[in-house]
């Protein structure tokens, strides 16, 4: 996997990788940015979210889980002083379905937590991480 970010101004770029994708980063204003674009602490916010999340459903989605609605909210504390590394990451898993086993939903977070998600492998590394499961 290759990626990269180019340098427009200030603390503004975009990035791209192997997808071709583009996204655009920027940093807060009161360190010297413009706030134009995703801070890059929150991009591993997201992918972890992401990694997880596509993880999660598809393991339900063989388990014939009627999932009607799905989200995936990473709370991340994070380390007062330089480099302010994550420390404390929850994850909460927000399901919307018909007749949803919660068995198996747990089966499914436990699998993406202890098996298939390289996000969380690595992010547990640094930071201590929880999981929450809401099944409205």
């Amino acid at each position: 996997m290759d990626a990269k970010v180019t340098w427009h101004k200030g603390l503004t770029f975009t990035g791209t990788a192997d997808s071709g994708f583009v996204l655009p980063l920027g940093g807060k204003k009161e360190v010297g940015g413009d706030g134009d674009g995703f801070l890059p602490m929150e991009l591993f916010a997201m992918g972890l979210a992401g990694c997880t999340g596509m993880d999660v459903i598809s393991i339900l989605t063989k388990m014939r889980q009627d999932v009607t609605s799905f989200e995936v909210k990473v709370h991340a504390e994070r380390a007062n002083e330089h480099p302010k590394v994550f420390t404390d990451i929850l994850i909460e898993y927000v399901f919307t379905g018909n007749d949803l086993d919660l068995k198996a939903v747990e089966k499914a977070v436990q699998l993406s937590e202890e098996r298939y998600c390289p996000g969380q492998a690595m992010l547990e590394k640094a930071a201590k991480i929880s999981h929450k499961i809401t099944i409205n």
